[in-house]
């Protein structure tokens, strides 16, 4: 997996590139907690579930499934989030989707059950060029750092280049409310 703060950068780069006050605060840290929330599926090893489990690490919180469920939950908590029904449920939709497609990218772990219920399988992408995170306590190690390093490269580099991308677009875009 990414480290749990890589995680944030989808959201955080959506919201970077997104109009002014268009994602709330609130929003914005459901979309935070839902791209890192897949990953409470390490209290799995504490409660001996092995990692290769459909509910063990990587596994059924991964999926697809489970990014709708959080959308779903996210819908229904809309107004609280300052969002419309359909902005809540897209935007943590995304987040939530982002965590299972970014730990795929990774070179370590049994992949990830995007497809869960529907299949077992485990995938992994055709390339996976961003190194996997060691468990907490192994984090703050050279292991680590190459970690973070691999991450900033693949991950928050490339977002940053699009969300800078993105802006001088809208800049650049002439802003016309007619309709043609």
């Amino acid at each position: 997996m990414p480290s749990i703060f890589t995680h944030a950068a989808v959201p955080l780069a959506l919201w970077c590139a997104s109009e002014r006050d268009r994602i709330s605060p609130r929003l914005l840290g459901a979309g935070v907690i839902a791209a890192m929330l897949p990953d409470a599926d390490v209290l799995a090893f504490a409660l001996h579930i092995p990692y290769a489990d459909a509910f063990g690490h990587r596994g059924a919180s991964h999926s697809l499934l489970f990014s709708a469920l959080i959308a779903l939950l996210a819908l229904l908590l809309a107004r609280p989030l300052r969002a419309t029904r359909l902005q809540a449920a897209a935007f943590v939709f995304i987040c939530a989707l982002s965590h299972p497609l970014l730990d795929a990218f990774t070179s370590g772990g049994l992949g990830v059950a995007l497809w869960w219920p529907w299949s077992d399988a485990r995938l992994f992408a055709p390339w996976r060029p961003i190194r996997v995170s060691p468990f907490a306590n192994n984090f703050f190690s050279a292991r680590g750092l190459q970690t973070v390093l691999s991450e900033l490269r693949w991950v928050w580099l490339p977002l940053f280049l699009c969300v800078l991308g993105w802006k001088a677009i809208q800049q650049r875009a002439p802003v016309d409310s007619r309709c043609p």
